[in-house]
């Protein structure tokens, strides 16, 4: 039987359809009917047992998410168009309405700023542990494109400021920034186990790297890497080492210091790095320092702790990464680390202030022990040799208090 004829309607609707296909559509946000998010989640967990958050709107806004309102604004605005031109994908709520760009970033910032489980935080908002799983890691993704800009070496210009302000600061002229190293523990499953992930406290960890300007931003980071290497192994596995040792990074101008002391541009790091050229480790103690030492080393120190001041905040803010994390993807959580570094940046570069008793108290690596490399360049030596006369002369000159 042959089949029926179309009906002219029919082919002007088929033309139609065909045309439309051809047209590219923007994706528009849907239109959500729903409460405000803020105002139902703080009214549901505000009065929180056990928990020690402020009454006042404002403050309590920052407990949860760790920024202002403005800065959480300005989050939304990095990954709006991405969190809205993806398939909502079964992203609802339990009252069936489309979750907002806006819920999706605080149900995502809550989960990286408690570290609680996925059933918890989705038990704030009134969503699936699914929900929260799906929100998180395409938050993560979008950010990790759009907020680029916020992690990244400093140009000639910049660097200038920076040197100035360590100088200024701690006295230490052609100083770039201050390094260190922390853990990142994890459970692995059996099969995934092995001696490589396994560090020196017995602890499945992936290692995180930070180099931090004098405002304690990350200039640098390098994770991804086994918790059972060393951290002078971990520097030598970096992007920024091969760079470096290339003359491609801290290979700005040399200074000229008084009696003809050359500095060239350095870094400061503790004695789990080796001495070199660019970075410059303190005096071993050997029970004993001279006065030339002694002073360097106080002056070193108070630079080098930015750099665990910074890990202090990073963790104590991104509790995430402070607790252990069960079976991660280690394909993803580089990723998971990398935004929450990139947080802290933009905290940092939108002169939001954290809620005090955010950071972590001791240190950031609780439990480890310090490492000691006894690598040491001879130009890295004369580098420090220079940087010590120049302190005690610069101390001895100045005026007594």
């Amino acid at each position: 039987m042959a089949p029926g004829k179309k009906s002219k309607k029919t082919k002007k609707l088929s033309k139609k359809l065909k045309k439309n296909k051809s047209v590219s559509v923007v994706p528009v946000e849907p239109r959500v009917a729903e409460p405000d998010w803020w105002e139902c989640f703080w009214r549901k967990n505000s009065k929180t047992p056990g928990l020690s958050i402020p009454s006042d709107e404002e403050e309590g806004f920052k407990y949860f998410f760790r920024v202002a309102k403005k800065t959480f604004d300005y989050i939304c605005s990095l990954v709006r168009e991405d969190l809205v031109s993806r398939p909502p994908s079964g992203l609802i709520n339990i009252e069936g309405r489309l979750l907002s760009v806006e819920k999706q970033v605080a149900i995502a910032m809550r989960r990286l700023a408690s570290g609680e489980s996925q059933v918890s935080v989705g038990a704030s908002f009134g969503v699936g542990q699914s929900t929260v799983s799906q929100v998180t890691w395409r938050f993560i993704e979008a950010l990790e494109e759009r907020a680029k800009h916020h992690l990244k070496w400093p140009d000639s210009n910049r660097m200038e400021v920076i040197k100035a302000k360590f100088e200024a600061l701690f006295g230490l002229p052609n100083c770039c920034g201050a390094v260190d190293a922390t853990h990142i523990i994890m459970t692995l499953p059996a099969i995934q186990t092995s001696d490589d992930w396994c560090d020196p406290e017995s602890n499945y960890s992936m290692f995180l790297q930070g180099i931090v300007d004098h405002e304690m931003r990350f200039l640098d980071i390098v994770t991804g890497w086994p918790g059972g290497m060393t951290v002078s192994r971990l520097l030598k596995c970096s992007g920024f080492f091969r760079l470096c040792e290339a003359g491609e990074r801290l290979n700005g101008r040399t200074r000229t210091l008084s009696e003809g002391l050359e500095v060239r541009e350095f870094i400061v790091g503790g004695t789990a790095y080796p001495l070199l050229p660019w970075l410059i480790t303190p005096y071993e103690t050997n029970g004993h320092l001279s006065a030339m030492s002694g002073t360097f080393n106080d002056k070193h120190e108070v630079a080098r702790l930015l750099a665990v001041r910074a890990f202090l905040q990073l963790k104590g803010s991104w509790r995430i990464l402070n607790k252990v994390m069960w079976r991660p993807d280690k394909r993803k959580l580089p990723s998971i680390i990398l935004v929450c570094c990139l947080l802290h940046n933009i905290i940092i570069d939108n002169g939001d202030q954290l809620h005090p008793d955010v950071a972590l108290s001791g240190h950031h690596d609780s439990g480890y022990g310090e490492q000691c490399c006894k690598q040491v360049d001879s130009a890295g030596k004369t580098m420090q040799e220079n940087l010590a006369q120049y302190l005690l002369q610069s101390k001895d000159k100045a005026p007594a208090k």
